[in-house]
């Protein structure tokens, strides 16, 4: 399909700078595919009342790791600003990561991350790594000098939190962000961009969902920064996912098989859980535990097997998510959705306002 079919016009003023207080008070567009009620504005803690006792929501408990880092190259006698942040782990000491400026660095050169001029009598004070592959657009793999915990831990010291470029253009990350860019149920430590839509809950939201009967399960997606990379190609036939690392559990695999089996639905919060959902499920629509990267890229025409309904927050014109949520509610629909967002005021991207979209009829094979 034709990329710019996606395109749409924002207002700067509706970018989310800062997340709602509390995070259960943002509202939410509820959008169905068709009746009476086609768009609803509501707010995230009636989730409850949205869902039908017996649903189950699917959680992404990946956890942000502070991944954008700032460094010098080193060249023989030239040195260079670089930042860099890490998007997938490949080793015990590799990490893909997009550099910025890419086009200074080449395969062998040396960088290195921390305070210039400490010194390097702790050995963490600083952080070197080689470039062992550049690609284009600005992407590298990097192999560090640390490898396992050590590399960790010298990450969490010299890193910082990766905001998404539309809000670390417009102020630097800060202590609150260290909270506000996490889920309150994050526990897999890997990620370099948060589930958005799992921002939004609360503990008291939880207790709200369990007493309504809707039950929940988590699987683990580490997102990474190509996530918020724009579509260049002018068809998206033509553009290449970035690869993700996720896992889904026995426990959770059979939760989700015993729900299909009654007839209970199957609630993704985030695009992030839907991908791996998505990217597990049999063709029969069953589930098994799984393990691996995945690069799916859902488009209009695509079949769903595995959701039924979406809560997702609001996401970037050309983006392969808003290509998403239009093959999920129908782009018409979704095209409708957002003019309306926009035009009510809603808070746009991860800091924003949620939706919870009901998936449309799948057209006739």
């Amino acid at each position: 399909m034709r990329v710019d079919l996606f395109d749409f016009e924002l207002p700067d003023e509706s970018i989310a700078l800062r997340p709602a207080s509390p995070r259960d008070s943002a509202r939410m567009l509820v959008v169905r595919p068709d009746g009476d009620r086609l768009l609803d504005d509501r707010i995230v803690r009636e989730l409850p009342d949205l869902l039908t006792p017996g649903d189950v929501l699917v959680l992404n408990d990946t956890r942000v790791i502070p991944a954008r880092l700032a460094g010098i190259r080193v060249r023989s006698e030239a040195v260079s600003h670089v930042e860099v942040t890490l998007h997938k782990r490949e080793g015990a000491d590799l990490w893909r990561a997009f550099a910025r400026p890419g086009k200074r660095l080449k395969v062998g050169d040396r960088i290195r991350f921390g305070e210039e001029g400490e010194s390097m009598a702790c050995l963490l004070a600083a952080l070197d790594a080689e470039v062992e592959e550049k690609s284009d657009g600005g992407e590298v793999l990097l192999r560090f000098a640390f490898s396992g915990p050590a590399l960790d831990e010298a990450i969490a010291r010299l890193g910082h939190v990766p905001l998404p470029p539309y809000i670390a253009s417009k102020r630097p990350d800060d202590a609150a962000d260290l909270r506000d860019y996490q889920t309150i149920y994050a526990r897999h430590d890997g990620a370099v961009a948060a589930p958005t839509a799992g921002l939004h809950f609360t503990d008291e939201l939880f207790c709200a969902l369990d007493t309504r009967g809707i039950a929940r399960r988590f699987v683990t997606l580490h997102v990474g920064a190509g996530t918020f990379l724009p579509v260049k190609a002018e068809d998206t036939r033509d553009h290449r996912m970035h690869a993700e690392w996720g896992t889904i559990d026995d426990t959770t695999a059979a939760a989700l098989n015993a729900a299909r089996a009654e007839g209970r639905r199957i609630v993704a919060v985030g695009t992030t859980a839907l991908r791996l959902l998505e990217s597990a499920v049999r063709p029969d629509g069953t589930f098994e535990a799984w393990r691996g990267d995945t690069s799916i890229f859902i488009t209009p025409g695509y079949r769903f097997r595995a959701v039924d309904v979406l809560m997702t927050n609001f996401h970037l014109p050309r983006s392969t998510l808003f290509m998403l949520v239009c093959a999920f509610a129908g782009m018409e629909t979704m095209k409708a959705a957002y003019a309306h967002a926009i035009a009510a005021g809603y808070r746009f991207y991860s800091y924003g306002d949620a939706s919870l979209l009901f998936r449309a009829p799948e057209p006739p094979a």
